[in-house]
């Protein structure tokens, strides 16, 4: 019997050339293209941690699919190198004659070979698409991956944000994935030992509405937008986060 992972990497090779078509009829709906998301999420996740004093080197891209957050997570300041990781060969096979090789380099997941490379981890969207019985081993590898200190940006889709499910319900690899909330996802990102610093919600506007997204930094800490972030770190050896 194939594991769920095996089963996903089956489905998201199926989709693998046609992706963006696939991804496009739901978030359609918002007037802006994929591109948009991808840039908006790590512009947000760039300035939390300029906040912070953190310019990480190297990032993992967990679940990069064919890389589409590749150019902005490289534009991060302080990075240089990216290791893109998905369980789809076709889509690490279409990352791979797209972007950079010297400063991206894309892998299966193998969570018997989860070596120490990254100060930050990154993930979107992913979690949705694990059976909930392997998400945290999934998270444990991450965990492994990470350097000491090292931090995790973990985004998710909102289940408390109707416009979220309605998009999903569009998109045929999302509809029957089983959405998890920033309160489930605190306790098991807590549970392999990540610190929890904030959590912000964003994209609440479509592009209609264009010219209110300035007051969506401003109400950040409500749970109104269609994603969440939940920005963690590593845990030290004595259950603090590491300084």
């Amino acid at each position: 019997m194939k594991s769920h992972a095996a089963l996903e990497a089956e489905t998201f090779d199926g989709f693998a050339a046609e992706y963006d078509a696939a991804l496009t009829r739901g978030i359609g709906i918002s007037g802006e293209p994929k591109e948009y998301f991808a840039r908006e999420r790590v512009r947000w996740l760039s300035e939390r941690l300029q906040q912070l004093n953190v310019r990480p080197q190297t990032v993992m891209d967990f679940g990069c699919g064919t890389g589409t957050a590749t150019p902005f997570l490289l534009s991060i300041p302080g990075v240089q190198q990216l290791v893109g990781v998905d369980t789809s060969v076709r889509s690490l096979n279409l990352a791979r004659v797209t972007w950079d090789p010297t400063r991206a380099q894309f892998q299966g997941f193998d969570p018997a070979r989860a070596a120490t490379i990254a100060d930050l981890a990154f993930c979107n969207g992913v979690f949705h698409h694990i059976e909930p019985r392997e998400r945290l081993d999934a998270l444990d590898y991450i965990h492994r991956a990470l350097k000491p200190r090292g931090y995790f940006a973990f985004w998710e889709n909102n289940p408390w944000n109707p416009g979220a499910r309605y998009v999903m319900s569009r998109i045929p690899f999302d509809r029957d994935a089983q959405l998890i909330s920033p309160v489930a996802a605190r306790k098991l990102l807590a549970q392999v030992g990540f610190v929890v610093i904030r959590i912000d919600f964003l994209f609440i506007f479509p592009r209609l509405l264009r010219l209110l997204r300035p007051v969506e930094a401003r109400v950040a800490c409500l749970p109104l937008g269609a994603q969440y972030l939940v920005l963690c770190q590593k845990v030290g050896p004595l259950g603090v986060a590491a300084r």
